[in-house]
């Protein structure tokens, strides 16, 4: 559930990227909406809001979603200041190859991969199969990112569309095969539990 949170910006990102441009009155101001620079004014807003309610109900944010937020605010605002849409189009494969780059060096920092200090809190794997779920996420979100880079400066009339609905098709793809992958091994996880309290070290 908590990789589709990060989706509730970006689908209200696509709904005023995809309407017709208009004036509309707030607070007695006049706005433009539609078209990619008012989509990215309530991308920013959808994300602060998205994030504060999640920071209010649990009084903290994880990592990742720290990284998102503040990308956002940061790669939104240079979008505005200087209404150039190159910023926000380098938003999703930096982030994407920033979240590689922590879970490749959690192999080489601390005791655990980072894919085994978010999940082994709920079920038991074999350490191998952590390695190689681990190896799994790098591969993903490097992919992810160079597949958000292409389309985005390849494909200028579809990139949004991929940006919202080709990330949310290769996350959902990855979290299936994942499920699968899991289920095929967690059975060595128990039975590597069952063996350690069985025969314990001395």
């Amino acid at each position: 559930m908590k990789q589709f949170i990060d989706f509730i910006p970006l689908i209200l990102f696509f709904i005023v990227f995809k309407l017709d441009p208009r004036t509309v009155e707030l607070a007695g101001n006049s706005y433009v909406l539609g078209g990619i620079f008012s989509a990215t004014a309530v991308l920013i807003a959808a994300s602060v809001l998205v994030y504060g309610t999640l920071f209010l109900i649990q009084r903290r944010l994880e990592k990742g979603q720290w990284l998102t937020l503040i990308a956002c605010l940061a790669f939104g605002t240079l979008t505005l200041v200087f209404h150039n849409e190159t910023f926000l189009k380098w938003k999703a494969p930096i982030v994407s190859w920033l979240f590689a780059a922590a879970f490749a060096g959690s192999h080489f920092i601390g005791d655990q991969p980072l894919i085994q200090r978010m999940m082994g809190h709920a079920i038991q794997l074999p350490q191998a199969i952590w390695t190689r779920l681990n190896i799994a996420w790098i591969l993903f979100f490097l992919v992810s990112g160079a597949a958000n880079l292409f389309v985005a400066f390849t494909f200028h009339s579809i990139w949004v569309d991929f940006k919202v609905f080709g990330s949310l098709g290769m996350t959902l793809l990855f979290l299936i095969g994942q499920g699968i992958y899991l289920a095929r091994h967690m059975h060595d996880g128990d039975s590597q539990t069952a063996s350690s309290a069985t025969h314990p070290k001395d």
